[in-house]
């Protein structure tokens, strides 16, 4: 029901700008709010503390049903979404900030309430909808934290920055509003419209990549713009914990004594050098400087899973595309929007890897894991293993499905990388948007969407006997 009400923000663009697409709001509206009403009608006299296998189960239904009520407005508006999978292909998209379309071209043309909405799915999916999930429910009478260890698993996953897990979600709400506001201005300053700046703003702090033009940041021909997304897509990959950590102590230097940080730049660094020298040696672009900006400028992009673009990296010479596509799964951090494997499970994962070569010299010495100074349980470690296992099983499986449906392997692997790290552009076919991918899979990259957003244990869960045993 609260959801229906977010159809009101786009409602209130198509009337003000009259773009002829007011009635698919309104249609979306009430059926969402009736579903709801109904739903709520049948439990309203139920009253009982959230388990925690209630709470995987509520926060995977949460956004499969989000994804599906969605992709209402855009199908009934039929602006460039004429079957419902692929309106609920660019709804999941949406919502869980991977930003890859079903649109080969015609964004500029689109109603801009259309591309509004669209980047109001980002901006929900980003934050909004599970902060409001966690702050809302409480009051309710349902526990929230649950939700909140389901939305976040991993090695911070029991983290709150306060005891009570609604003042959490109101502190993580005002900062992601507040990075929103920051970007939305200085895209303002730096050239775009006020509608523009206020998309595109919506789309970085999200880390989602939805533009309102096929060209996307590209359009703009803006040195100056770009180097200003490039700063906003590294804040919308940083630990918003982290940022609020910053706000309170009116300290930036927070920012670089944080070991997830610390770590997410030197990647970062890694990767640009990597892309950016063999882009120079190849004289694609007139001048170093370009060479440098564009190729920094993806590597971010693409590794941030924000997903903008100011050139097509897939005719870029050597490597330099996969390396791209590699950079998605290992540069955003944990607690933010960004999709992928999360810096802080690289960061162990490579502090497991060392402390079991030292071990094969000194057996018996002491070796324990400590992040920023506080040990990290061995269980935890363990865990991370275990996550990389099945994230590289999931990536492997998904691709050979993909090429069933008649993907060559390399596109296959980029859309799967793409989807399940939520990063969004592909490779070859599949760089600009998806409409080439069949029916079917269009559905399999629902699903792998899906999985990284909810990173695959938390969605897998529900598939094991266990699960459902009283």
């Amino acid at each position: 029901m609260g959801f229906s009400l977010t159809h009101l923000g786009p409602l209130a663009v198509s009337l003000a700008l009259s773009d002829g697409v007011a009635y698919a709001y309104l249609d979306a509206l009430w059926i969402t709010l009736t579903t709801g009403a109904l739903l709520w009608w049948t439990s309203r006299h139920t009253r009982r503390e959230l388990k925690v296998r209630d709470g995987f189960l509520v926060t995977v239904l949460l956004w499969a049903v989000m994804s599906l009520f969605g992709a209402v407005p855009l199908y009934v508006a039929h602006a460039g979404w004429n079957s419902f999978i692929d309106a609920l292909f660019e709804s999941t998209s949406g919502l869980t900030t991977t930003g890859t379309t079903v649109i080969a071209s015609g964004l500029d043309l689109l109603p801009p309430s259309i591309n509004y909405y669209r980047v109001q799915l980002h901006w929900l999916g980003g934050m909004g909808i599970i902060v409001l999930a966690v702050a809302v429910m409480p009051m309710l009478g349902v526990g929230g934290m649950q939700l909140y260890r389901a939305e976040t698993p991993g090695p911070v996953k029991t983290d709150k920055l306060t005891p009570r897990i609604a003042e959490t979600a109101r502190i993580l709400w005002t900062v992601y509003l507040a990075l929103t506001l920051a970007a939305a201005a200085a895209y303002r300053l730096s050239g775009m419209s006020s509608f523009d700046a206020i998309c595109h703003a919506m789309s970085t702090i999200a880390t989602g990549g939805f533009s309102t033009h096929d060209a996307s940041i590209g359009h703009y021909q803006s040195p100056l713009l770009e180097w200003v997304v490039m700063v906003f897509m590294l804040l919308g990959t940083v630990n918003f914990a982290v940022h609020f950590t910053v706000w309170r102590d009116r300290n930036p230097v927070r920012y670089l004594r944080d070991a997830e940080v610390r770590t997410c730049l030197l990647i970062i660094a890694a990767f640009a050098l990597a892309v950016c020298l063999p882009l120079i040696a190849s004289g694609l672009y007139a001048d170093t400087g370009t060479a440098i900006r564009k190729g920094l400028f993806h590597v971010i992009s693409y590794g941030t899973t924000s997903g903008f673009a100011t050139a097509d990296p897939t005719h870029w010479p050597a490597y330099l595309p996969v390396a791209l596509m590699l950079s998605g799964f290992v540069i955003g951090c944990a607690g933010s929007t960004s999709g992928g494997v999360k810096v802080m499970r690289v960061l162990l994962f490579a502090k497991q890897a060392a402390r079991e070569l030292r071990r094969l010299v000194h057996p018996r010495s002491p070796s324990p894991i400590t992040v920023d100074g506080r040990r990290i349980p061995d269980e935890v470690v363990y865990a991370v293993g275990g996550f990389f296992s099945v994230y590289i099983a999931c990536t492997l499986v998904l691709t050979c499905m993909i090429i069933a449906t008649g993907l060559d392997p390399l596109t296959a692997f980029s859309a799967v990388a793409a989807t399940l790290n939520n990063m969004g552009p592909g490779l070859g076919e599949v760089n600009a948007a998806m409409h080439t991918v069949s029916p079917t899979g269009k559905g399999i990259l629902i699903a792998a969407m899906l999985l990284g957003r909810l990173e695959i244990f938390s969605v897998l869960v529900l598939f094991t006997p266990m699960f459902w045993r009283r």
